[in-house]
């Protein structure tokens, strides 16, 4: 299988991207505005990429860092490995993505990421590569109607559900047969600039936080460890603004 150090990390074009995304991420769907695309190439093979791109809700999540100019975050939206990569190769990948942004894009002080808690798992890989956890939520973002999800932000902008205004409302994909994906949305900040840790508004949670809240989940399993809440426990809300959907 290799050692993780050999993998190479290197910027791809987006088609390669995509089919990437296609092929090794749990939800099989891409993030249409992802603007930086990174490789996991092993022998010569690609068989990883990271996708990085503005947050969908980029003015409430630029708060949470005190004097983050409107460039100076940038959100790790999809992040897709073939099983045939060897142990650790996430977390090298990323190491390797913020040496990069460290070197070529100083502008650029913090990485926002998701863990979808609703239907992959808590961040693992965020937790061993330096992510500091700063927000457990129920998930209100990802909708199914048994068959196929979506984020709401999706549904909101889809003319097939449409209220008044033109936007879907609660009430219309609820009518629809959607509803939200039992579970949590777990967000992650990687300070690239460590002085924007100290700048943060939100506090940073103990890991311990997502058995609190029951949010622990793996694999598209939930769990729970012993003497642990369930998933149905409190607290479910912690740390500030509302999470983007979709989660690496």
């Amino acid at each position: 299988m290799g050692d993780a150090k050999n993998i190479r990390v290197e910027p791809i074009d987006r088609k390669s991207a995509d089919a990437a995304v296609k092929r090794w991420h749990y939800s099989g769907k891409v993030v249409n505005n992802s603007q930086l695309h990174l490789g996991a190439f092993l022998d010569r093979q690609l068989l990883g990429a990271m996708q990085f791109g503005p947050s969908l809700d980029k003015g409430k999540l630029q708060g949470l860092v005190d004097g983050t100019p409107w460039n100076g975050f940038i959100e790790l939206n999809r992040m897709a490995f073939s099983d045939a990569l060897p142990r650790n190769s996430e977390s090298r990948c990323i190491a390797v993505a913020m040496r990069m942004f460290r070197r070529l894009a100083p502008h650029v002080q913090w990485v926002v990421s998701f863990a979808d808690g609703a239907q992959c798992g808590d961040g693992t890989i965020y937790r061993a590569s330096g992510f500091a956890l700063t927000g457990i939520r129920r998930n209100t973002s990802m909708w199914s109607d048994g068959t196929t999800s979506v984020s709401r932000t999706t549904m909101t902008k889809g003319a097939h559900i449409a209220a008044n205004n033109g936007a879907a409302s609660t009430d219309a994909m609820t009518a629809a047969g959607f509803k939200p994906i039992p579970g949590f949305q777990l967000r992650y900040i990687y300070f690239i600039d460590p002085t924007a840790r100290e700048r943060l508004t939100v506090p940073v949670l103990p890991f311990s936080a997502i058995d609190a809240a029951g949010a622990r989940m793996y694999r598209g399993k939930p769990s729970v460890r012993a003497g642990t809440s369930t998933r149905d426990g409190a607290p479910v809300e912690v740390g500030g603004a509302t999470p983007t959907p979709a989660l690496p």
